[in-house]
């Protein structure tokens, strides 16, 4: 068997986990309101990583990251505060609309988090990426337009992409702690976005659950969140993160697969256009980021992840190195030269 085979299960595998949480979220909330659900799902992911995470220190595997400093302070608060409106606006989108909706409109973060890593941080996108976040664009302003006669659209679909902006600015906000560990990163999300969407509930007269929806929705984070992100690191580890992404990049039509089969929603013609032009916008991110990572093999790489609700987003940066030496008696000289070809691959993985 090759090495590589358990490191592509672990990446099916987290899409397929991460697939899950939109069906489920659906039926839980039939018992749970949008903002404690919110809340629960994301301290499932915190609590249950902690906990992972204390495991590994204990076993001795886990590899010692720099702290947080002073200077982080602000990018840490503002993904916090992102991670607690961004989960709140997508369980009120998946209780407007159907889940199979929602699983493709996730995909719109990919484009949110490109756009403004591109305005804010002037990261270079390709034509490649162009094209797909155009596809993208168009796919979801399908899904969230339902009038015929004048422009209505589908209050889910634009909560879903409110959404999926606030993690493209909390994406963005992640990329600068990109040298901490991913574990820790997701247990500061999940835990304080967690108790501040749950304060959030209590303020607004939201009820607890029933002792069993409770312990379903924290379960149902950790894995959907947690678990996901833990298989997804491990792939990475392996695959390099343009191939994760690729095999990851099945995780929304996975999801809107189930929400079919699960909850019985309908095929529409405009669920079906949308979805082939999804596959298409899919297929392309996909091919964008291999090709990137086999081309640039030879020169040096680092990668930027960084993870939250409904995604860990990746830049993977290209850089080459030139050193011209001159000498000059007893003494040598060098001078370095440094281009950033900004070649970067997107990938989503939960929180």
């Amino acid at each position: 068997m090759s090495a590589k085979n358990p490191a592509v299960f672990c990446a099916v595998a987290a899409a397929a986990l991460y697939a899950i949480n939109i069906p489920l979220s659906k039926i839980l909330l039939n018992h749970i309101d949008e903002v404690m659900l919110a809340g629960l799902l994301y301290l499932g992911a915190g609590m249950g990583l902690f906990i992972c995470g204390q495991a590994e220190k204990i076993s001795g595997k886990c590899k010692k990251r720099d702290m947080l400093t002073v200077g982080e302070l602000p990018y840490t608060i503002a993904m916090i505060v992102l991670d607690i409106f961004a989960p709140i606006l997508l369980m009120f989108g998946i209780s407007f609309t159907n889940s199979a909706n929602v699983s493709l409109l996730n995909n719109f973060e990919i484009v949110a988090t490109s756009i403004i890593a591109l305005v804010i941080f002037g990261e270079v996108i390709t034509k490649r990426l162009w094209s797909a976040i155009f596809m993208v664009t168009v796919a979801s302003i399908i899904l969230s337009f339902e009038g015929k006669d004048a422009f209505v659209f589908n209050n889910g679909s634009i909560m879903v992409l409110g959404a999926c902006v606030c993690w493209g600015f909390e994406n963005n906000c992640t990329r600068m702690l990109s040298n901490k560990s991913p574990i820790e990163i997701v247990v500061i999300k999940g835990i304080f976005s967690g108790m501040g969407s749950f304060i959030i509930a209590l303020i607004t007269g939201e009820n607890m659950p029933a002792l069993i929806w409770t312990v379903a929705a924290l379960l149902l984070g950790f894995i959907s969140y947690g678990l996901s992100i833990s298989l997804y690191i491990n792939a990475q580890k392996e695959l390099g993160a343009a191939k994760t992404s690729a095999y990851y990049s099945i995780a929304p039509f996975i999801g809107a697969f189930m929400g079919i089969v699960i909850l019985g929603e309908g095929l529409t013609f405009r669920f079906c256009t949308a979805l082939l032009i999804m596959i298409a916008a899919t297929v392309v991110m996909a091919m964008d980021s291999i090709t990137l990572q086999h081309t640039h093999m030879h020169e040096h790489t680092h990668t930027h992840a960084h993870r939250h609700g409904d995604i860990v987003h990746t830049h993977e940066h290209t850089h080459t190195h030139a050193h011209m030496h001159t000498h000059e008696g007893d003494t040598e000289r060098h001078t370095h030269t440094h281009s950033d070809l900004g070649d970067h691959t997107h990938s989503h993985s939960g929180i």
